[in-house]
């Protein structure tokens, strides 16, 4: 009993120093475009609180996509968002191109959606670093 007392005295001073130099590590602050390796980071970490958002349609979805993401394509993205979203929540979006990702990020943002981040490279850029991706076995998929 006074070893642990005295173990757990001594552990007192660890966090404080932990987080002056750094050793624990922890996700980069969400910024409005990101890039694959940050998202990976943060769903690393353990409790992301975030939500993946592929916009492509629904057959691009179904064959490919980022494990754990979402599909709400374009044309019901805000709806959709609105519905099932609180505004604060830590939204990624992603496509197969950049400009779509971009669009579909300004029109959340214009719905009042405040904390959401464009995936730099999308699908692509996530396959391209070898992350964990779920596919589909539907005829017609190609995967690269």
């Amino acid at each position: 009993m006074q070893g642990q007392i005295v173990l757990l005295s001594s552990l007192r001073w660890l966090l404080p120093m932990n987080l002056l130099f750094g050793i624990i590590p922890s996700p980069t602050p969400m910024q409005s475009r990101s890039r694959v390796y940050d998202l990976k980071t943060r769903l690393d970490w353990g409790k992301p609180a975030l939500t993946i958002i592929d916009i492509r349609d629904r057959q691009e979805f179904n064959c490919c996509r980022i494990t754990g993401a979402v599909n709400l394509p374009t044309n019901e993205l805000v709806d959709s968002a609105l519905v099932n979203f609180e505004l604060s929540r830590d939204l990624y979006i992603y496509s197969d191109a950049d400009e779509d990702t971009l669009s579909a990020a300004a029109k959340l943002r214009q719905a009042g959606f405040y904390n959401v981040s464009e995936l730099q490279g999308g699908l692509p850029a996530w396959k391209a670093m070898g992350y964990q991706i779920e596919s589909g076995t539907l005829m017609g998929c190609q995967f690269q």
